[in-house]
């Protein structure tokens, strides 16, 4: 997708922009079709090579209606935020195109070029690899990045800066470096280097060819939409389904002792969560009637409800269905919400929509690759992520199901689709032994708790959350 510095070639502006509008017309007509995609613009460089005149003269060649810009102050890198977190709300739907003048790499690079935090070159790679991974994932659900470095050299920077006036030579220093310094310039080539070998880079001395080399990328990049793969390659191994769910505990403790201890637990686990300096994430996945929502309830029993969120997943919007699968949950998991608790969660693409086809073969077997990394970027940014299955019987998912018909103010817990789902039970425990399989890592592991007694399986989430936080 590279156009190569001999493969450009001067067009007419009037053939240039109508092909530009076709491109984005046939895009935007593209959403809900097997070639769908939408378009992702990483614009960074030197300044005043020309960025904004370039998005700017793009914008009068296509239709602006169809073309957001987003433009953002850098956000500092560090141990606590995940770098796409400031832009997953911004990710395009199918069909749609942003530009993203701030983005994830001029985040790192004013991070590694800010003298009192600076990244050692074993950090700033490790950033680089884990963007790239981001990336790949958007690319793999329809989302293409197009990457774009406006390039100038020194001497043609400093006569730039020469003809400027002296207030907007000031503007320019406000975004962290002095383009004066020859040694801070040296050093940001220096840096991008370590990232621009897939990008597309544009030498920016001469404004005509540089607008219309970034148009000639952007319209390349719109008329480029392959059908999407549907068909997995090879065939898949089912893992074994482990002992454990199959045949769930039948201990029943007794009620005193459950109550007593229910009151310390509960208490311990608040003050745990409450004092945790990291972010936690708690998920719940098991078989309908298995106590998620009981299992909720006395996890926050002690907790402000100001302190947590709760999520209960359903299937998606339309709106999430034309963006990458994994969008919903970024969008929800911010920085500055401590404690979220999900209720079914992002492993729905390997579970009920492996199981009722709602995802192809392609994409349910990427996707534990996808949460793997989804789940390590969210770890190596100060956040434990606590999973739990909860595993019942056959049996007692029938009787369960029974009680709720029979208790009035449990009817509205117990569906058709309730009772549908139990002839696909085996199909189930195989995709829950592959999840496990898949995505128990050190990192973010699986807790399977495997009990016919509610109140047994509530105390061991307690236990299994306290000891994951290392809690004594």
């Amino acid at each position: 997708m590279v156009l190569a510095k001999n493969d450009f070639k001067m067009m007419e502006e009037e053939e240039l922009s109508v092909a530009l509008i076709q491109a984005q017309y046939d895009l935007l007509q593209s959403k809900g079709k097997k070639n769908a995609k939408s378009l992702v613009i990483l614009v960074s460089g030197i300044e005043l090579a020309g960025k904004g005149e370039a998005v700017k003269q793009l914008r009068e060649w296509v239709d602006p209606r169809y073309l957001r810009v987003k433009a953002d102050a850098p956000n500092i890198v560090n141990d606590r935020n995940v770098f796409w977190q400031p832009y997953a709300k911004s990710i395009p739907a199918e069909g749609q195109i942003v530009v993203m003048f701030g983005n994830w790499y001029s985040d790192l690079l004013s991070t590694a070029m800010h003298v009192s935090s600076p990244l050692d070159e074993t950090l700033f790679d490790e950033y680089v690899e884990s963007m790239r991974t981001f990336e790949q994932d958007l690319k793999n659900n329809h989302v293409d990045v197009i990457k774009v470095w406006f390039d100038l050299s020194w001497n043609s920077l400093q006569k730039r800066l020469d003809h400027m006036d002296p207030s907007e030579v000031r503007w320019h220093k406000l975004h962290g470096l002095d383009w004066r310094n020859k040694r801070q310039y040296d050093n940001l080539q220096k840096l991008r280097q370590r990232f621009t070998h897939d990008w597309h880079i544009i030498d920016c001395e001469n404004e005509a060819e540089r607008d219309q080399q970034f148009a000639q990328y952007i319209l390349r990049a719109m008329k480029h939409c392959p059908e999407h793969l549907t068909k997995a390659k090879g065939k898949w191994k089912q893992a074994k389904v482990p002992e454990e769910i199959l045949n769930p505990s039948t201990h029943v403790i007794e009620k005193s002792e459950y109550k007593k201890e229910l009151k310390i637990l509960t208490k311990k686990v608040a003050e745990a969560l409450r004092y945790d300096r990291r972010n936690v994430v708690i998920l719940f996945e098991g078989m309908d009637a298995a106590g998620k929502g009981g299992a909720i309830k006395r996890i926050v029993k002690k907790l402000d409800p100001r302190e947590y969120e709760i999520y209960t997943i359903a299937a998606p919007e339309q709106y999430e269905l034309a963006r990458p699968y994994l969008w919903r949950f970024w969008a929800k998991l911010q920085p500055d919400e401590k404690i979220n608790i999900f209720d079914r969660s992002w492993y729905g693409r390997v579970l009920v929509e492996r199981i009722e086809s709602f995802a192809n073969d392609v994409e349910w077997q990427r996707a534990y690759d996808e949460i793997n990394a989804f789940e390590k970027s969210l770890y190596n940014h100060e956040t434990v992520v606590i999973k739990f299955w909860l595993a019942i019987s056959k049996n007692e998912q029938e009787e369960r199901f029974k009680k709720r018909e029979e208790t009035p103010h449990k009817q509205f817990k117990i569906t058709e689709d309730d009772w549908r789902n139990r002839s696909h039970w085996d199909e189930y425990l195989n995709a829950a032994a592959d999840m496990f399989a898949r995505t128990s890592t050190e990192y973010a592991p699986w807790n399977i708790i495997s009990t016919n007694d509610k109140n047994t399986a509530r105390l061991e989430v307690l236990r299994t959350i306290l000891k994951q936080l290392k809690v004594g």
